[in-house]
């Protein structure tokens, strides 16, 4: 007869199952959440830009609340004369934590026969692709207001082409728009940078040139006065120097593209955004995780089917509108 200390059996994660005193322990592995590889955060760091260069905020529960300081005026007080006062109105950036995620199911009989294809990490890779396009499209690039479930975030796209007083901002002021169907021209991206680089929110040392891919064939041509180029291609990779326009450094994302909803797959207009990133905030309460309901237990314990789903709850908002510009190579 098995004795206490003994072991009875293994768990999935191969742990060894011990018989404790008065009986069997219970196996309760399925409920327990099961981390992402250092792989799969690697592929989300690399594929999303929202995740490697927005500022991130932890997050306790749903809601963070982010003081905003509206700056404080200064000028010149004569001898013996009253100084004036600062009225600027303080207020306070809100972070929202928003659920992303998908679920799978897979036969038992497929995991098991599938000696040589990792399934399980194959998909969460796979997932990690879409989730970094998503979060991308959803703070860069959606066009329609903040409404759950199909647009989480109000996105840096949508905030530039808003009127908002309490910053004393009209809609579309740092707005550029090449011509319908025309090349995007030298400009064109003189003026987007223009628009932010005479404000108080930028800084050379933190700005950043996010745009969609499809801009580096458009980029490659263009030439200053000096008959230089613009865009300058980096050398080394991720190790290396990287791609600047204008000498800012440029962050390539596939979500950086117009949609109406927040999508992975956007099909509207390529943007190429300029700003400080230390104004785009992101706010993390959870995740990148997943979590697994293996086949012998719980809803799919008569399917014997296994059900996995991947999530991270990710909040995100525009510091200040100011900050950003936006040019838009309409198609």
């Amino acid at each position: 007869m098995p004795e206490p200390g003994d072991i009875i059996g293994y768990r999935k994660s191969g742990r060894p199952i011990h018989l404790a005193a008065g009986g069997a322990v219970a196996d309760v592995t399925a409920w327990i959440p099961e981390e992402f590889s250092s792989e799969v955060i690697a592929r989300v760091q690399q594929m999303s830009v929202i995740e490697r260069l927005a500022r991130a905020w932890p997050m306790a529960n749903t809601l963070r609340h982010v003081p905003r300081s509206a700056g404080m005026d200064v000028s010149a007080i004569a001898a013996g004369g009253t100084y004036a006062e600062d009225v600027s109105l303080n207020d306070e950036i809100i972070l929202v934590a928003r659920k992303i995620g998908e679920g799978l199911r897979l036969n038992d009989e497929d995991l098991k026969d599938s000696s040589l294809v990792d399934i399980l990490n194959t998909k969460k890779l796979d997932w990690a692709t879409s989730y970094a396009k998503f979060l991308d499209q959803a703070c860069l690039g959606v066009s329609g207001a903040e409404s759950m479930p199909t647009i989480p975030f109000t996105s840096v796209y949508k905030t530039v082409r808003t009127t908002d007083a309490t910053l004393s901002y009209t809609a579309d002021d740092n707005y550029v728009a090449s011509a319908s169907g025309a090349a995007v021209t030298y400009d064109n991206l003189s003026d987007v940078l223009g628009r932010v680089e005479v404000g108080d929110y930028w800084d050379p040392t933190d700005a950043v040139v996010i745009a969609h891919p499809s801009f580096k064939a458009k980029l490659r041509g263009i030439k200053d006065d000096q008959n230089m180029p613009v865009f300058v291609g980096g050398q080394g990779g991720d190790r290396g120097t990287p791609d600047t326009l204008f000498g800012y450094e440029i962050a390539w994302s596939l979500g950086a593209r117009v949609h109406a909803t927040a999508t992975a797959n956007p099909t509207g207009s390529p943007l190429l955004i300029c700003g400080n990133r230390n104004f785009l905030y992101r706010g993390d309460r959870s995740g990148p995780e997943s979590a697994l309901a293996g086949p012998d237990s719980g809803p799919a314990f008569l399917t014997d089917q296994a059900l996995m789903k991947m999530r991270s709850r990710r909040a995100f908002k525009v510091a200040h509108v100011k900050a950003f510009s936006v040019l838009e190579d309409v198609v």
